[in-house]
């Protein structure tokens, strides 16, 4: 009979334990899934735990631009003669200038930024406007001679000069079927040793010019949206710009004078992801060499477009110094933010027909 009730007891001290070991197993469970939801760490807010925030905001980075680099861009001016065609480079450029100049042609000055692009260009001469835009993204201007105007500037500025650094920082192809004014370039790798050497500084603690959205801006939100698939805009009666919109890629294909605006190493055509375009009244100086050189109002305010994502909305600009920064924002006043990717600002006369459809 005692032998009985020892046995009774060894059951329920072995089942006590059994009992014990299931609920501390159970607690353990909880407490891991508590710190997992499929399979992510999170903490006791329900926010994911750091590492994980660090690895989604990895996923979901600019791409155009590193926003935590403050390394200073580099303004090519890029000649935009016809008889410069095709262009090189251009597809690594976040943020592209375009702005008439003598004779209804072109220039267009192209920003680069932690880029190691191999070939820029063709380069071609400065004009003073120009250096306006470069002052705005704090950017060391890169560029072969200059008007009287322009020259007035750039001991103001960090610049480099084809004129006086052909055959090291700037260089000819003259492999090219095209005179010999439209054969210069130059590369980031050039560009940078030089400006290195001058001691010019490397870093800015000027914010980029615009906001940019890592998401795809829901552009039909906003007030006054239309659908624009295509862009056209004849800044003279020599030279015009136009976009198509490629749905699939999300991006506008850009032609000029009605021939598809091509890169000369890979053949491939340009795109912009965004198109800004406004208009700035513009007229000859009487500078006394009969050379057609502009003048550009382009300090003040007024109206334009921001086309993007097969989408166009109405716009307001503000430029109130030359070096300071030229403010967008919709018509509520809001600044206005772009899709990740590059970047067109056409800046065209008062008389430029635009038809965006």
């Amino acid at each position: 009979m005692r032998k009985k009730e020892k046995n009774n007891k060894s059951t329920i001290i072995l089942v006590t334990i059994l009992l014990v070991i299931i609920i501390i197993s159970g607690v353990l469970l909880v407490l891991k899934l508590n710190k997992s939801k499929d399979g992510k760490p999170v903490v006791e807010d329900g926010k994911q735990a750091e590492g994980e925030i660090n690895q989604q905001e990895e996923i979901k980075k600019l791409q155009i631009v590193d926003v935590n680099s403050k390394s200073r861009p580099y303004a090519v001016m890029i000649n935009n003669n016809h008889a410069a065609w095709p262009q090189c480079g251009l597809q690594d450029a976040y943020l592209v200038y375009e702005i008439i100049a003598e004779g209804g042609i072109t220039r267009m000055m192209a920003l680069y930024k932690d880029q190691d692009t191999a070939k820029i260009g063709s380069i071609r001469s400065a004009r003073h406007y120009f250096i306006d835009y470069a002052q705005e993204n704090d950017a060391i201007f890169v560029h072969w001679g200059g008007s009287p105007q322009a020259y007035s500037r750039l001991n103001s500025i960090a610049h480099l000069d084809g004129i006086a650094l052909e055959g090291t920082v700037f260089f000819r192809d003259t492999t090219l079927k095209r005179d010999y004014e439209h054969t210069g370039f130059t590369s980031m790798e050039n560009v940078k040793k030089y400006a290195e050497k001058q001691g010019y500084t490397r870093d800015t603690d000027v914010d980029l010019l615009l906001n940019y959205s890592v998401d795809e801006i829901n552009m039909q939100e906003l007030e006054g949206a239309e659908e624009a698939t295509s862009v056209d805009i004849e800044y003279s009666y020599y030279h015009s710009t136009s976009y198509e919109y490629d749905s699939e890629n999300k991006v506008y294909k850009r032609s000029m004078s009605d021939t598809p605006n091509v890169d000369l190493e890979t053949g491939e055509q340009y795109t912009a992801k965004n198109i800004i375009i406004y208009k700035v009244r513009n007229y000859t100086i009487n500078d006394g060499e009969d050379k057609g050189r502009q003048e550009l109002e382009n300090i003040g305010s007024g109206s334009g477009y921001l086309v993007t994502g097969g989408y166009v909305v109405p716009i307001k600009w503000e430029k109130s110094s030359h070096s300071g920064q030229t403010v967008y924002t919709y018509t509520n006043g809001e600044e206005i933010q772009v899709n990740d990717g590059n970047t067109f600002i056409q800046i065209c006369p008062m008389n430029a027909e635009i038809t965006i459809e």
